[in-house]
């Protein structure tokens, strides 16, 4: 959440080690290493405490435990690590290096409520024992205790808060992209639900108009048997167009509890069926099945090859009624699917207003399984309408 002025409140910093943190630690650690061998030389030349005596193994020994505590739990434990330098500092003069970079590490890992307490009781821990051992060097060692550690604590602190800014922008940029994509997410299901509205409002109630006259016409007992037939297939259309379009809506609509189960979706073996009822409406339609075992095909290409056979033979009424349709199915390792039907003298193919819209839904079902689709005029006079669909691929 925005803390005060507007600046998110970031968590504590990631302790995770990526290889250039670890390479930061070495040259940290390293660094701390280099000061106090600088402190003992300088000690071991000079000794700052009157008649002290240097024992350098324990020196080298403290100063090296010191360093692998830092190296290995100064990201982690960064308060302790920061005591026990201080602690140790008053026994190694090789700990003082390692103690300032703790005290940084310190400042940049946590709040400056805690650094800056821990740092002053480590530098007045310092003078204090300079003052009591007597050093002759009182005030210069004083001074320049004073700047290393005011120059720890505040590079801490700015390297935490240019972490924290960091992660604060980051924290932003995620969230408002979070929230542009509720945002898309959000008007695209709005849109998609004013569209399932329009569908409904206004597709139903034609379609359904048109199956009620139908019906009515189909059982006139004043109607020829041909006319009543006819009339049943335009009813029992209607009623798959309805079904298809409660389809469609729930499509654009969000799921809800308690809505209708989806009903089964065609097959490469309904094809048959689809044919047969272009047939009982007057259409003259030949099917040329070369698919030996359709339930082999798998349902995601059947439903495909389904809606391509049924848009090939809605364009051959639309655009050529009247017209022999000739529907052929082949299976390899791909499934063919051709629709060829003649066309009027007197009129282009596709000529009509809005045409070759089911075109365009077509090519995008075929691009979503990785097949091809060609349409188009033949040599001889004809539209063909020619879909390739990769089984393997389903």
């Amino acid at each position: 959440m925005p803390g005060r002025g507007g600046v998110a409140n970031v968590g504590p910093v990631d302790l995770r080690r990526s290889w250039r943190d670890w390479l930061g630690d070495a040259g940290i650690t390293a660094a701390a290493g280099l000061l106090g061998l600088f402190l003992l030389q300088a000690s071991i030349e000079d000794p700052p405490y009157p008649g002290e005596e240097i024992s350098v193994r324990f020196e080298l020994a403290a100063g090296a435990v010191s360093l692998g505590v830092l190296l290995l739990w100064r990201r982690r434990h960064p308060v302790a690590v920061a005591v026990t330098m201080i602690v140790l500092q008053w026994a190694a003069t090789t700990v003082f290096g390692t103690a300032a970079v703790a005290v940084y590490s310190l400042a940049m890992l946590r709040p400056w409520r805690i650094a800056l307490p821990v740092a002053a009781t480590s530098l007045t821990l310092i003078i204090g024992m300079f003052r009591l051992l007597s050093a002759p060097d009182f005030l210069e060692g004083a001074v320049v205790f004073a700047l290393l550690y005011a120059v720890a604590v505040t590079t801490g602190m700015l390297v935490r808060s240019r972490r924290m800014l960091i992660a604060s922008l980051k924290e932003r940029a995620r969230a408002a992209e979070t929230e542009q994509r509720l945002r898309v997410e959000e008007a695209r299901l709005l849109e998609r639900e004013r569209i399932a509205r329009e569908m409904h409002d206004v597709l139903a109630h034609r379609i359904s108009l048109l199956a009620v006259h139908a019906g009515a016409l189909e059982f006139r007992p004043d109607m020829p048997d041909d006319q009543r037939e006819a009339a049943g297939v335009i009813r029992r259309s209607a009623h798959d167009a309805m079904e298809d379009l409660r389809e469609v809506i729930g499509v654009l609509r969000d799921d809800t509890p308690g809505a209708d189960p989806e009903r089964p979706q065609p097959t490469l073996a309904d094809v048959s069926a689809l044919v047969e009822e272009s047939r009982r409406a007057g259409g003259r339609v030949t099917l040329d099945d070369g698919v030996p075992d359709p339930d082999r095909v798998p349902p995601r290409v059947g439903r495909h090859a389904y809606r391509i056979v049924q848009e090939g033979l809605t364009n051959a009424r639309k655009h050529a009624p009247g017209a022999r349709v000739e529907v052929r199915l082949a299976a390899g390792t791909d499934l063919d699917i051709e629709i060829v039907n003649a066309l009027p003298a007197d009129r282009p193919a596709l000529a009509m207003p809005g045409s070759g819209a089911g075109l365009v839904g077509l090519a995008e079902r075929v691009a979503l399984l990785g097949g091809t689709l060609e349409h188009g005029r033949t040599g001889d006079g004809r539209f063909r309408l020619r879909a390739r669909l990769p089984l393997r691929t389903a």
